[in-house]
């Protein structure tokens, strides 16, 4: 692509693209420190909550939602999984594309989760819903991309959604599920002061994240305003044709 750039034009503005990227790559990596010691902090919140009694209790939950709401039947093959991400930690904050769901699902659980315990849920839904042969789109949370914040059943127009306090749904549930009510009542009583700092805590380190991603953007705006007017567009066009014309070939 580096033949799309008018290049005489652009030397001359060499010192001016390199100091638009100083502090660039610094930015990302405070963001994605904090996002780290944001997750960190979430996992041992949720580590408090998460005994013996609660994973049952979940887990009984869940076999009561798939008697429900999933037809039984003789399934000739097991669902299959995608993977996608419908939410992530942007420049302008914490995002959920929540329409997507909406447009594909009509029936949607909202699991009211301020304590992270969404995935102890999900994970006996997934592995129900395959059982019964139906695919599933699982989406992992960007906090912490091994545990599941969501689950969409398009052929059974039916979804799982995670609602927290930073994101929360603002359609109207088919049914709601309060996931910290099945915690231990003493356990939560207990670590009410360890929740709330956790809370407390994860949400500011979230928020410098946020701060340093749109610090980023912002010389990211910088160096493409530099960049633009010596881009041959109409070659960037023609060269993203030829590559599309080789890939369908295959």
């Amino acid at each position: 692509m580096g033949d799309c750039y008018d290049k005489e034009s652009l030397w001359p503005l060499r010192q001016e693209i390199i100091d638009c990227m100083k502090g660039y790559k610094g930015c990302y990596q405070r963001a994605y420190r904090c996002l780290g010691a944001a997750a960190e902090i979430l996992e041992d919140q949720r580590s408090v909550l998460l005994t013996d009694s609660l994973s049952h209790k979940l887990a009984k939950r869940a076999r009561g939602i798939l008697v429900r709401e999933i037809p039984r039947r003789r399934a000739e093959r097991p669902g299959q999984v995608k993977q996608r991400f419908l939410g992530a930690i942007t420049h302008q904050g914490p995002m959920c594309l929540y329409d997507t769901v909406l447009t594909r699902c009509s029936r949607v659980y909202v699991l009211t989760d301020p304590c992270s315990l969404a995935h102890e849920l999900l994970i006996h839904l997934l592995a129900g819903v395959t059982a019964a042969g139906l695919d599933v789109v699982a989406c992992p949370d960007p906090m912490a991309p091994d545990r599941l914040a969501h689950l969409l059943i398009p052929q059974a127009e039916l979804a799982f959604v995670t609602s927290t306090t930073a994101l929360p749904f603002p359609g109207k549930p088919y049914r709601r599920i309060r996931l910290d009510t099945a915690a231990d009542r003493e356990v939560l009583r207990c670590s009410r002061p360890r929740l709330r700092f956790a809370k407390k805590v994860s949400a500011a380190l979230v928020e410098e994240a946020v701060l340093s991603l749109s610090q980023a953007k912002a010389m990211h705006d910088k160096l493409e305003a530099v960049y633009n007017p010596h881009v041959d567009f109409g070659l960037v066009e023609s060269i993203s044709q030829d590559i599309r014309s080789e890939i369908m070939r295959f």
